[in-house]
């Protein structure tokens, strides 16, 4: 009864009221966001050499002719101080990141029904640890990008990156496959509020297919086939995951 009654107090909630909350969870995942990117800033060097270690390995793989692992520079007086800020500001999302979950799953809970509102720790947990694994396949991925993309401008041609757009390189792969994970968790919610039945999406698979190469091709920063494929592949397997806990959870409803 209580549950019922909130949430019809839920509902009638006017847009007004709706607009506040939206700023309310807006102010206090930016205050995270800004709080993170403090603490990232604060332990720059650490950070900054753990994102370049991949080029370095990679440079001491093949070998000084191939690459310099000393070989990132700055080209302006801004740009050192632009690349800190960068880095930070990926950093702080990625330290918000369960934060801002909770945040959107909070303002989302007022149009469930109170057996869809149980799911918000799994939610935001699994959301973590699905976007925590896509950025490590990123970040191992990021060295075998480099060495293709590296050895299609020619023998005679050599490499000298600027740390800012190594940075932007690296961070942008880490959220592209971060949130690229994230879909089975979108397709899981779909399915849990009867949007789309897991026979919907089983059906739908060509389209999904052909879907998520688009998606990856379109979201890696990069653009080469290696990257795209250590994208693709592990979010179609994700999708049929998604398509499993979607009829294991289901099946368990009592039907009306």
């Amino acid at each position: 009864m209580t549950d019922d009654t909130e949430a019809g107090v839920d509902d009638t909630l006017t847009l007004t009221e709706h607009l506040a909350e939206l700023r309310t969870r807006i102010i206090r995942a930016a205050l995270a966001v800004l709080i993170g990117m403090v603490v990232i800033i604060a332990f720059y060097d650490q950070v900054l050499g753990f994102l370049l270690q991949p080029y370095r390995d990679l440079c001491d793989a093949r070998g000084a002719d191939f690459c310099d692992a000393d070989g990132l520079f700055i080209t302006g007086p801004t740009e050192g101080l632009s690349t800190r800020i960068r880095v930070g500001m990926y950093g702080g999302i990625i330290a918000a990141l369960p934060i801002i979950l909770w945040q959107i799953w909070r303002f989302v809970v007022p149009a469930l029904h109170a057996k869809e509102r149980k799911y918000a720790v799994p939610f935001v947990l699994s959301s973590v640890l699905l976007f925590a694994a896509g950025g490590s396949l990123a970040y191992i991925t990021v060295g075998r990008a480099l060495e293709f993309l590296i050895s299609w401008a020619g023998e005679d041609v050599s490499e000298i990156f600027t740390v800012g757009s190594y940075i932007s390189l690296i961070g942008l792969m880490i959220f592209a496959f971060g949130v690229g994970f994230l879909l089975p968790v979108l397709f899981v919610f779909l399915q849990l509020v009867n949007v789309v039945s897991p026979r919907t999406l089983l059906k739908s698979w060509r389209y999904a297919t052909i879907g998520v190469f688009i998606l990856a091709a379109v979201i890696t920063p990069s653009g080469d086939p290696i990257t795209l494929m250590m994208l693709a592949l592990p979010m179609m397997f994700l999708y049929f995951v998604a398509i499993l806990v979607g009829w294991l959870v289901l099946r368990k409803r009592p039907t009306v």
